[in-house]
C-alpha cells in the first residue's frame, strides 16, 4: 500500500483511502463496500461454496447438525419449489388473524406467537440479569417501529415521511400480491400506520437506548401485570417460563405506563399490524417475486440497487438458525492454531498495557483504581470459535416435506423455547452470542467478556504476513477497543461479574462524566454525509475507540519492529468503507459508532504520538490543538 505521507497532514483517512475509493464499487446488493464489507464478501463466497460442495457430495459433511444445515440450505434454494407452493404456506397464520375478534382470542395463540417471532406487543426476551450476573433474567420490552427510529416520524423530518410512504407502497403492494383486494390491502396498511403511530410517543430514540443504566426496571410480575387490562401479562409470562414467581426487567418503562391505552378500544387497529407485519415478516420465504418486492423498503433505506441473489439469500437464512454450526466449521476450517495463539498473545499484551495504565492513573482513587484492576483481571476472553455448541442444536431437524416457511416456523420455536428455558439458570459463559463466521467482536457488559470470531482475524485486521504495528493498528486496536468498553460510560456501570453496581467514589463518577462529556463535544455536530454526528449516542464507542487506539499504540511500541507510520496507516485503512448516502444517512440517525471516517482521523488526533509520525505541525488540517485532545484511559 503505498501512501503520500504528506497527504496524512490534511487528512490520514482520505491520504490512505482516497485512491481506494475513486475506483471502489458498491455491490449493487449491499449498501457499501470496503475493509470489513470485503471481509463479508470474502467469507459468504468461500462458505456458499462450501456448502455446495456438501449438498453435491463433493465434500464430507463433518457432522449431523452441519447435515441439517446444509438441508436448510437447498429448500431455501429451492425457488422453483416455492413459486409452485405460492402463498399457500401463509394461509395458516393468516387465518389464525382473520378468526380473532379480541384480545382475549389474541391471548390464545400469543405465546405460540411470540416464540414464531411473529409480532408481539410486548417483546420478551431472555439475557443475563443485569444485577445477578450468575443467572439469566427475563426482559420485557416494546415491539420496533415501521421506521428506524422514533425520530423520523418528527413533522419535520422529511426524509421519515418519504420513507414512510415507501413502506406504504411496498405494504400494499405485497399484500395485493398476496391475494387481497387494492381497497382491504389499502386499509389494512393505514390501521397498520395508525397502530404503530400510537407506539411512537412512548419507546425510545436511539440515543435514550444507547443508556444501559436506564434498561434495568424490575417488577414483579404482578406489577408488571397491571400495565394493560387487556391482555394477560401474568399469563403469557407463566407460559414462557412456567412460573409467576419472577421478576420483570422492564427496558422501556414509558411504553409500558402507557400500553393500556395503546391497546384499548384499538383492536381493528392491533389486528391488522399483526396482519400486515406478519406477511411482511415472512414475504421473503414464499415466491421469489414476494421475496423482491418485500425488500423494497429495506433497500430504499439503505440504497442498495437490488436484491441478494438466490444463492445468498439461502446462505444468509440458513446462518440465521445454523451460524454458530457454520461459524465453529469454519473457524476450525480455516482459522489456524498458530494464528489463534499469536492473537491471544495480543489480547494479554494489551490487558498488560491496560492494567499498567490503571496502576498508574492520576484520576481516580485508590478504591475505584484498584476495583478497575479487579474487574480487568476478570475479563473473559474468547477467541477464534467456541469449544462447543449449544446441545439444542442436537434437535434442530428440517422436515423437507414441509415448505421453507414451515419449517421456519418450526425452528424459531425451538430456539425461542429454548432461550426461554434457561430462566433463572446458570449464565454459560462459554456460549457464544455472535457466529465465528461474523466479521465484527463485542464486548458483553453484563458477563465482563471479549469475544473476537475468526472472522474479523484476517487482513487488514489481522495477519502473520503483517508487520506487529500493522496488527496492533488493525486487530490490536479493535482487540483494546473491545476491553476499553468494559471502562467506558456504560460498562464502567458493571463490575467484575457483569453486575450493573456502582463501584467508584462519587468523585471520581463526577470526573469521568466530565470526560465522556468531551468526548461527546469533541464528536458532537461533525458534518457528514449532508447531516451531522449525534455525540451523545456515539460516547460509549467514541471512549472505546479513543481507549483501544491508545493502548494498542503503547502495546505496539514494546515490539521490536515498532513503526509509528505503519501503526497509524493501518488503523485508517481497516476504516475504509464507501457507502451509499442513504446508509450513512441512516447508521447516523440509528448506529452508536462514529462515521468510519471520523473514528480514523478523530482518533489519531487525539493522540501526541501521531504528530511526529508525520510531523504534523500547527496550521496542517490534521493537527488538533493538544488542550482539545480527548484522552480518558
Amino acid at each position: 500500500m503505498t501512501v503520500d505521507l504528506q497527504a496524512v497532514k490534511t487528512d490520514l483517512y482520505e491520504a490512505v483511502n482516497g485512491e481506494w475509493s475513486k475506483t471502489a464499487q458498491i455491490p449493487a446488493d449491499r449498501p457499501a463496500t470496503g475493509g470489513f464489507q470485503d471481509l463479508v464478501i470474502d467469507i459468504e463466497k468461500l462458505l456458499m461454496d462450501d456448502l455446495e460442495k456438501f449438498a453435491s457430495g463433493e465434500k464430507e459433511l463433518p457432522n449431523e447438525q452441519m447435515a441439517q444445515a446444509v438441508k436448510l440450505y437447498q429448500l431455501a434454494l429451492d425457488f422453483d419449489r416455492r413459486a409452485s407452493e405460492g402463498t399457500s404456506p401463509l394461509q395458516v397464520e393468516l387465518d389464525q388473524i382473520e378468526a380473532l375478534q379480541s384480545y382475549e382470542d389474541y391471548q390464545s395463540i400469543w405465546h405460540d406467537w411470540l416464540l414464531t417471532g411473529n409480532p408481539s406487543p410486548v417483546d420478551f426476551d431472555l439475557d443475563t440479569d443485569m444485577k445477578n450476573a450468575k443467572v439469566y433474567g427475563l426482559y420485557a420490552g416494546a415491539p420496533t417501529l415501521i421506521l428506524p427510529e422514533k425520530n423520523y416520524y418528527a413533522d419535520d423530518n422529511q426524509q421519515g415521511q418519504a420513507l414512510l410512504q415507501v413502506w406504504t407502497t411496498m405494504a400494499e403492494k405485497v399484500l395485493v400480491m398476496v391475494g387481497y383486494d387494492q381497497e382491504t390491502a389499502q386499509k389494512l396498511v393505514s390501521e397498520t400506520k395508525a397502530f404503530d403511530a400510537r407506539l411512537v410517543p412512548h419507546v425510545k430514540s436511539a440515543e435514550e437506548r444507547a443508556d444501559y443504566s436506564k434498561m434495568y426496571n424490575p417488577m414483579t410480575v404482578t406489577e408488571f401485570a397491571q400495565a394493560t387490562e387487556q391482555l394477560s401479562l401474568s399469563e403469557i409470562i407463566k407460559s414462557l417460563i412456567k412460573t409467576t414467581e419472577a421478576k420483570v426487567i422492564v427496558t422501556e418503562p414509558a411504553y409500558f405506563q402507557a400500553l393500556d391505552q395503546i391497546l384499548a378500544d384499538h383492536f381493528a387497529e392491533f389486528k391488522s399490524w399483526l396482519t400486515v407485519k406478519t406477511i411482511l415478516g415472512d414475504a421473503s420465504v414464499l415466491t421469489d417475486d414476494l421475496r423482491i418486492a418485500s425488500g423494497e423498503y429495506s433497500r430504499t433505506l439503505s440504497g442498495s440497487q437490488e436484491a441478494v441473489n438466490h444463492q445468498k439469500f439461502a446462505y444468509y437464512f440458513t446462518m440465521s438458525y445454523f451460524g454458530q454450526v457454520i461459524g465453529k466449521y469454519y473457524g476450525e476450517t480455516y482459522f489456524g492454531p498458530e494464528a489463534k495463539a499469536n492473537v491471544e498473545y495480543m489480547v494479554h499484551q494489551m490487558i498488560k498495557v491496560y492494567q499498567e495504565r490503571l496502576e498508574n492513573n492520576d484520576w481516580l482513587s485508590p478504591a475505584t483504581r484498584q476495583q478497575a484492576i479487579v474487574k480487568l483481571t476478570h475479563l473473559g476472553v474468547q477467541v477464534g470459535y467456541p469449544e462447543k455448541l449449544p446441545a439444542y442444536y442436537e434437535q434442530l431437524k428440517i422436515d423437507t416435506g414441509k415448505s421453507l416457511l414451515a419449517n421456519a416456523i418450526t425452528l424459531s420455536q425451538q430456539l425461542k423455547a429454548e432461550s426461554f428455558s434457561r430462566w433463572n439458570q446458570p449464565v454459560d459463559q462459554t456460549r457464544w452470542e455472535m457466529s465465528a463466521a461474523t466479521v465484527n467482536a463485542y464486548y458483553h457488559p453484563f458477563m465482563n467478556i471479549i469475544v473476537f470470531p475468526a472472522a474479523i482475524l484476517q487482513a487488514p485486521f489481522y495477519s502473520l504476513q503483517q508487520t506487529s504495528s500493522q496488527n496492533y493498528g488493525g486487530i490490536g486496536a479493535v482487540i483494546a477497543h473491545e476491553i476499553s468498553h468494559a471502562f467506558d460510560n456504560n460498562g464502567s456501570l458493571f463490575d467484575e461479574y457483569g453486575n450493573l453496581k456502582n463501584w467508584w467514589t462519587e468523585e471520581d463518577q463526577s470526573h469521568f462524566k466530565a470526560l465522556a462529556e468531551k468526548m461527546v463535544k469533541e464528536f458532537d455536530g461533525l458534518p457528514y454525509a449532508g447531516q451531522s454526528v449525534n455525540g451523545k449516542l456515539t460516547v460509549s464507542e467514541n471512549i472505546a475507540d479513543a481507549g483501544g487506539l491508545s493502548c494498542a499504540l503503547s502495546a505496539a511500541q514494546e515490539e521490536a519492529d515498532y513503526n509509528a507510520q505503519a501503526f497509524f496507516l493501518n488503523w485508517a485503512r481497516v476504516w475504509r468503507m464507501k457507502a451509499t448516502e442513504q446508509y450513512m444517512q441512516l447508521l447516523l440517525s440509528i448506529d452508536v459508532h462514529a462515521p468510519n471516517k471520523l473514528r480514523a482521523n478523530v482518533q489519531a488526533q487525539n493522540l501526541t504520538e501521531f504528530y511526529p509520525a508525520f510531523d504534523i505541525q500547527p496550521g496542517d488540517q490534521m493537527y488538533l490543538e493538544p488542550d482539545q485532545r480527548v484522552q480518558i484511559w
